[in-house]
């Protein structure tokens, strides 16, 4: 069946099969677990394999290129064959929680584009950290505001060298990032 438009929640009752092609060009097959009318999206659980890994599929109606309806099925969500393994759910959780923690860490708070991008480069080759608006590297070289080679304090002399270096060289791309707009 051919789309005019968007489509009628009734054409998308749950358990049905269908062979859909989306308006991007992708073609599947898949059973209906829902239609939300209000949002207009038509969740499906592809293929007609059923266990303990499903590939879930979101797509609003108004993509459809085209379906077809191929049969009807049981309920894809009974409730005695779904089981949900909360130990790797939680552990992808923890993961996701401890990766967005360590990216919030390296954003500086109360500082300029400038010293994030200044950061940002020394953090492509040594461990920087912030400590408030001084960024830390190797955790002994401390850089502070204005980043200028002349405000690198502490650490081993080729420590000390080795980040005015690669201060030097980010302030010269900023320059010449800066210059060219």
């Amino acid at each position: 069946m051919a789309l005019d438009g968007c489509c009628n929640g009734d054409d998308f009752t749950v358990g049905s099969f269908f062979s859909i092609k989306t308006t991007l060009g992708d073609e599947f097959q898949g059973q209906v677990i829902t239609f939300d009318a209000h949002s207009n999206i038509l969740i499906l659980q592809e293929g007609s394999k059923s266990g303990p890994r499903r590939n879930i599929r979101l797509l609003k109606a108004n993509y459809i290129k085209e379906f077809s309806f191929l049969g009807h099925g049981e309920d894809p969500i009974d409730l005695k064959k779904c089981y949900l393994d909360i130990n790797t759910l939680r552990a992808r959780e923890e993961l996701a929680i401890r990766q967005a923690e360590t990216e919030a860490e390296r954003i500086g708070v109360g500082v300029t584009s400038e010293a994030q991008s200044i950061f940002d480069a020394l953090s492509k080759t040594l461990p920087v950290r912030w400590d408030k608006s001084v960024i830390v590297v190797m955790n002994e070289v401390r850089v502070s505001n204005p980043y200028l080679p002349e405000s690198v304090t502490g650490g081993t002399p080729a420590a000390n060298d080795r980040v005015k270096k690669v201060l030097e060289l980010e302030r010269k791309r900023l320059q010449v990032r800066g210059g060219g707009q």
